[in-house]
């Protein structure tokens, strides 16, 4: 009888050996698409950051308060990799530069300027790639969370502690709010 028993034991084990494994690998899948994803967003910021003393240089001409108060905020900026850090560093930096769109529609001469324009495209540009980074991260952390939470993996995440990511949400320069309607 004992011996009947023995090959199961052994199949048992060995599944769950495989599952645990697999599930493992699963983790560390996600956790690596979450830092690929991550810099993708690392990128596009960089990218929309090298665009600002452009945007200054391009504004001084016509309000040079405005170009320092964008300038103030710029220099407080930091280069952390907590999202949630960054996601509010990068929020003020949209702030800035929505205040700085909202300039170029008092300065019609500014508006019409071709560097002024083709600045503001490249922004759109940057901001597109923003949100589609944005995009793939968020679902590259809903992948982990599910992961992280569902059964039988969230015994595997205990075991080995892996956590629940953070979501990255920002508000974009060129994103327009919605009028309130009262």
């Amino acid at each position: 009888m004992d011996s009947d028993i023995l090959p199961l034991f052994i199949f048992v084990g060995i599944v769950s050996l495989f599952i645990i494994v697999g599930t493992y690998n699963n983790f560390i899948k996600s956790r690596n698409k979450i830092e690929e994803c991550w810099s993708g967003i690392d990128v596009a910021l960089k990218r929309r950051f090298n665009l600002i003393p452009n945007m200054i240089d391009a504004v001084k001409l016509y309000n040079a308060h405005e170009a320092e108060m964008i300038n103030n905020t710029i220099r407080q900026h930091s280069n952390t990799s907590n999202s949630a850090d960054r996601s509010a560093d990068e929020s003020n930096i949209s702030q800035s530069f929505q205040n700085l769109l909202a300039l170029a529609e008092a300065y019609p001469d500014l508006k019409a300027s071709q560097n002024f324009l083709s600045l503001q495209q490249s922004l759109n540009d940057v901001e597109q790639e923003i949100q589609n980074s944005r995009n793939k991260f968020n679902a590259a952390v809903r992948k982990n969370n599910t992961l992280v939470q569902s059964f039988p993996s969230n015994l595997i995440a205990k075991i080995f502690k892996f956590k629940n990511a953070e979501y990255f949400t920002l508000e974009l320069a060129t994103e327009k709010s919605v009028p309130k309607i009262e």
